[in-house]
This record gives structure tokens, sequence and C-alpha cells, in this order.
């Protein structure tokens, strides 16, 4: 059974990134851990527009994360080994491990990553698109 490309437009050119784009972000199957913010930090004097990606990764130290830019796939692997020399009356709190994943815009910048109580902060940059206008001479042949 052949796909229908969901671009599929005569007035859709080049698009084919994009759509393939959007099929890698369908199938990253996330079961919703860890729990994650997403906001626009408002632009300080001449700073661009930041974007911020915030995930709870209470009980993961530095050591146990992982982040990664995978063509233009942004990466966070958490990984926690079982301490086999506890004993415990109650396991609430389970030793695991996860991957979440972002698909970043073309031209997306990673700024940074800072953890402060269980928060991990990724920091973004989006640059601002520039306006280009361009006049297309026409040729004339007989």
């Amino acid at each position: 059974m052949t796909r229908i490309p969901t671009l599929h437009s005569p007035f859709l050119l080049g698009f084919d990134d994009i759509e393939r784009a959007l099929d890698r972000a369908t199938r990253t199957g996330n079961d919703g851990y860890p729990p994650y913010n997403i906001e626009r930090v408002a632009r300080e004097g001449n700073a661009p527009e930041l974007l911020r990606i915030t995930l709870a990764v209470a009980g993961f130290s530095r050591d146990q994360l992982d982040i990664t830019l995978e063509e233009n796939q942004l990466v966070i692997r958490g990984r926690q080994v079982d301490d086999r020399e506890r004993h415990y009356l109650h396991r609430g709190i389970a030793a695991r491990q996860f991957q979440r994943s972002f698909l970043l815009a073309e031209g997306m910048r990673v700024l940074g990553a800072d953890m402060i109580n269980g928060l991990l902060c990724i920091d973004l940059v989006r640059p601002e698109p520039e306006r280009i206008v361009q006049r297309i001479n026409i040729m004339v042949r007989d």
C-alpha cells in the first residue's frame, strides 16, 4: 500500500524535509516520563527570544543525564542503575531510564543546560528570520 504524502500539493515545492521531520516526530513514542514544560522566555535588550525546555528529573544526578543534538533532534537520556545494596521495605520511587526527543527547526541553537532542584533546563535560541525580497528578471526569447 503506497502512502500519500502529507504535504502533497502542487503549490508546496521542496517541503520533503518538513514531511520527513513530521514522520520522525510522530514515530517518537514518548510515555510521558519525565514530565516537561516548554516556555517562551521574553527577550532582554537586544538578545533574541529564548525557548526553555524544563524536564522534571528528580533523583537523577548530572552524571546520569546525557543531552545530544542529532540532526536537528535534541535527545535527552537519563540512566539510573538499581542499587542492589539497599533493602527496601517499600519502593515507590523506581530507578528507571528515559529518552525524550524534541525536533528542532532549522537554525535553532542550544545555548546550554542547567540543573536546579531536580529540574533540567535547556535553553534554545530561535534566530530571527531574515526577510528577503528578490526581484526576478524576465528574459525575452524569440
